[in-house]
């Protein structure tokens, strides 16, 4: 509660943009929330086996991943209102076609415009958010920011799950009661669109990161000097640093964030097919569950700045993932629906509460003109994780069933894990000087 009371107490002096771009992330999660946790099982209703539910993740996510790169660059070049706005207003009209869509070629054409849509926002919502905020106040808006949008995605997979049950109770048919309610979550999604038609923009006014272009040519000036940039180590010895360009970091971050992609591929968007495959709960302990999650996250992510200003942020980061395999691998080889609610949640929350601070590890590293293109990369990375993993979950669970199929994911997205924060640490760790000051080491 300490912790929720610091990160929350300058929300009242954030900039009017900040809270209308709060307001409508509100609007678009909660619908975002809905399609998450029900469409899988509405294509199931409507007489599709798995197969078909690993293509229409796989054809959304590939779709967002080329559609990336674009955005990043006519964000940093063009009007992020703009964006923002057209990527509410046409994922509304989408996730409503969406909810009516039976048809497998609609199905697929809607699930591409959706994942293109969706990008706009995954990919300029953390640059839009660190040009209207100070540097200092970066670390608690963007846990602050990733906590509403989990509560807002807990609002919409709750309330979707409940409400969907509530009407086949009253005698809807289940189709029908899923197709309801994921209309209703498309209309949520488009009534998102008009905070953001209320944002001012201001002119913009590039601000260089901690290892910004001028620092790197006046080291390496420095360094013709010198003969050589020494650093200390945690030893104490001393080490040869030389600052990486913008676009070598950015390839690290890049790097990095591919495994996590790979391994969340396998798991994250078949969660509910998970419990209602093995354990057979209904819509809304599975709606409920996985909104205890998103809880879960809400709470780790408002206590990692207090654990990154004591270990340091890449440490914090890696930390946070490590503790989370053991709950994962729990999670896949048990048999028992108790336990494996238990360590999902953990899981859920310990692997996503590192996502804020990643976002500030890069923001400050990254100059304002390269930051929509650094974030739209990373996203690219994660998101051709999610298209390429489809097809190879969906063949695991058809052929090893619903044990051992699902088992087998969880492990090989243990392994991937492993390797993104050894990734992640060995690149981007702090390294501590002998008077004990940090130095943020990008090489």
């Amino acid at each position: 509660m300490e912790a929720f009371r610091r990160l929350t107490a300058g929300i009242a002096e954030w900039p009017r943009n900040v809270k209308l771009f709060f307001a409508a992330n509100l609007l678009y999660q909660i619908g975002g929330g809905m399609f998450s946790v029900l469409y899988n099982l509405y294509i199931q209703g409507i007489g599709y086996n798995d197969a078909m539910n690993g293509r229409v993740v796989s054809i959304q996510s590939l779709a967002t991943a080329c559609i990336f790169i674009p955005i990043g660059l006519f964000g940093d070049r063009l009007s992020r209102k703009m964006l923002l706005v057209v990527g509410a207003l046409f994922s509304g009209i989408v996730f409503s076609l969406r909810a009516l869509a039976e048809a497998e070629p609609m199905l697929l054409a809607l699930a591409v415009f959706s994942g293109i849509f969706a990008a706009f926002f995954q990919v300029l919502a953390i640059p839009f958010l660190a040009e209207n905020v100070k540097k200092s106040q970066r670390l608690a808006l963007f846990s602050v920011y990733s906590s509403l949008m989990l509560a807002a995605q807990v609002i919409g997979s709750m309330g979707g799950g409940v409400l969907a049950d509530t009407l086949q109770q009253y005698g809807v048919e289940r189709v029908a009661s899923l197709r309801f309610t994921l209309f209703a979550g498309g209309v949520a999604t488009l009534a998102a669109f008009v905070p953001m038609l209320f944002i001012r923009e201001a002119r913009r006014q590039s601000e260089p990161p901690k290892t910004s272009p001028a620092a790197i040519g006046q080291a390496s000036t420095a360094a013709d000097r010198s003969g050589e940039t020494a650093v200390e180590s945690i030893s104490g010895r001393s080490e040869t640093r030389k600052p990486e360009s913008s676009s070598k970091l950015i390839f690290w971050f890049v790097l990095a964030q591919l495994p996590i992609g790979l391994g969340s591929g396998l798991v994250v968007p078949y969660l509910n097919l998970y419990f209602t495959n093995r354990f057979g709960v209904s819509l809304t302990t599975m709606s409920v569950l996985i909104s205890l999650g998103q809880i879960m996250t809400i709470v780790s992510m408002l206590i990692g700045p207090t654990l990154s200003k004591r270990v340091g942020q890449v440490h914090a980061v890696v930390i946070f993932q490590m503790l989370s395999l053991p709950f994962l691998l729990i999670t896949g080889f048990t048999n028992i629906a108790l336990i494996a609610s238990v360590t999902f949640l953990f899981r859920q929350a310990l692997m996503n509460a590192a996502n804020p601070i990643q976002s500030a590890i890069m923001v400050d590293r990254i100059p304002d003109n390269k930051r929509g293109i650094a974030n739209s990369l990373t996203q690219t990375a994660f998101m051709l994780g999610w298209a390429s993993m489809g097809p190879v979950q969906a063949h695991l669970v058809t052929t090893y069933g619903n044990y051992w199929g699902y088992a087998i994911t969880f492990s090989i997205t243990g392994a991937l894990y492993v390797t993104a924060s050894l990734l992640y640490y060995f690149k981007f760790r702090e390294v501590h000087s002998g008077s004990g000051r940090r130095t943020a080491a990008a090489g």
